[in-house]
């Protein structure tokens, strides 16, 4: 537990809270939503909650890029975008996340040609552990640009964050249940033949569960889900008979096979047109734990049909799909798509389940396809590892040995990922 929590609503009360944690020898970490399965916000000492620190600070529409505090919410983003006609390149499907912690951490969404959020970062301004306000920008310090866009939180405390942005858009997405085997034949057509691809699978099933959205102008007629149809899918079915399944299958787990066949039946098959933010995000309402591994593009299938033989072999009974998105190659130094075209595989356990076998036993896998862990999201790895995985790993640290070399914002998580 940190010594003392602290809500700044300003750049200028984030500045007094850095200094007076540094006069008294403190550690400072901020944290956005509390979202990440890993300990990456631990605060050891000093906690800057930044819920307060939300809202549109500047817009410029012609450049289409805006400026936005660092705690505001991904779900607040869109509201504050429609009356200037934008909206975010890409998202992931949780928007509760802080813009701050979503970047910081290595949020991603879908697609062969979308990087994750940290790529839409232009600009940021962060606290450094001097006290001294640092802007990044393409005038100021650009060079710092793909560490700090980036940056798990080592680098300072970010205040404001600016985003390359895009003329607001229509998705029109089909959710549909197909034969695995055909989805992973086809997974590299099926992923660069549409603008955001990515399926589920549910273990002990031969059924994918595939989310198929292609991009259209803001003018396209919109066809949303009914309201009551939405609520049936995402609500009831979703997360209402998705959490009474998990607590069956925690009593019984022999359930599981059954459950989720029927889950795959109960799941999608449903087409509609909507607003980007509407269709990319869902609500989640059944407590879990995740692991994700990012693997080079070309070693998806592979690392997926031995995850999928793993679970046969141990005899696991898992009630939670596995998740397989894809994401294009960007510059940013601790991404996890750095250089690479990118596919993610993502676990997940019901949170009253002991993870710790079936996540370390997947990990292994990962790591032998070259995985990088999600920095949110629980694993095992330690800077020794990392650093033979991220080309710019070193660049990185000397870095922060610059803007942070008392360590001012580190904790456990980041002692172990970089290195004290």
């Amino acid at each position: 537990m940190p010594r003392r929590v602290e809500f700044p609503r300003t750049s200028d009360a984030v500045v007094r809270a850095v200094t007076a944690a540094v006069r008294e020898g403190l550690r400072v970490k901020a944290v956005g939503s509390g979202h990440s399965f890993s300990t990456i916000a631990v605060a050891p000492d000093v906690l800057l909650d930044l819920t307060d620190l939300r809202g549109l600070v500047s817009v410029d529409v012609e450049t289409a890029r805006v400026t936005l505090l660092a705690g505001t919410k991904l779900h607040q983003v869109p509201a504050l975008l429609a009356p200037y006609g934008l909206a975010m390149q890409n998202l992931g499907d949780i928007d509760r996340q802080s813009v701050s912690g979503a970047i910081s951490t290595g949020t991603h969404g879908t697609g062969a040609r979308f990087g994750g959020l940290a790529t839409q970062v232009v600009g940021a301004k962060l606290v450094t552990a001097s006290g001294d306000i640092l802007v990044v920008s393409a005038d100021e310090n650009p060079e710092m640009l793909p560490a700090v866009a980036l940056g798990l939180g080592a680098l300072g405390i970010l205040v404001e964050v600016t985003l390359q942005c895009v003329p607001a858009f229509v998705l029109h997405a089909v959710e549909r249940p197909e034969p695995l085997a055909g989805v992973l034949d086809a997974i590299a057509d099926r992923s660069t033949g549409a603008d955001h691809f990515e399926f589920y699978w549910f273990p002990h099933t031969d059924r994918a569960m595939t989310k198929t959205n292609m991009r259209l102008p803001e003018s396209a007629p919109r066809h949303p889900l009914s309201p009551i149809g939405k609520w049936i899918d995402d609500a009831l079915v979703g997360n209402g008979l998705h959490q009474m399944a998990c607590s069956v299958a925690k009593a019984v787990p022999a359930t599981i096979p059954p459950i989720n066949r029927l889950s795959v039946k109960l799941w999608g098959d449903r087409e509609f047109t909507d607003a980007s933010d509407r269709v990319f995000a869902t609500a989640r309402g059944v407590r879990f734990r995740e692991m994700e591994y990012a693997v080079p593009a070309e070693s998806v299938r592979p690392a997926f049909d031995a995850m999928r033989a793993l679970i046969a072999d141990r005899g696991w009974r898992i009630s939670f799909p596995v998740e397989v998105p894809v994401a294009a190659a960007d510059d940013r130094w601790l991404s996890t798509a750095y250089g690479r075209e990118t596919a993610y595989i993502a676990v997940h356990r019901y949170w009253r389940d002991d993870p710790a076998e079936y996540f370390e036993a997947v990990e292994d896998i990962m790591s032998s396809y070259g995985g990088r862990p999600h920095w949110g999201k629980m694993h095992t790895q330690d800077a020794a590892t990392l650093r033979t995985r991220y080309p710019r790993f070193d660049d990185f640290t000397a870095l922060r040995d610059r803007l942070d070399p008392d360590r001012v914002f580190s904790n456990a998580y980041l002692e172990r990922v970089l290195g004290e």
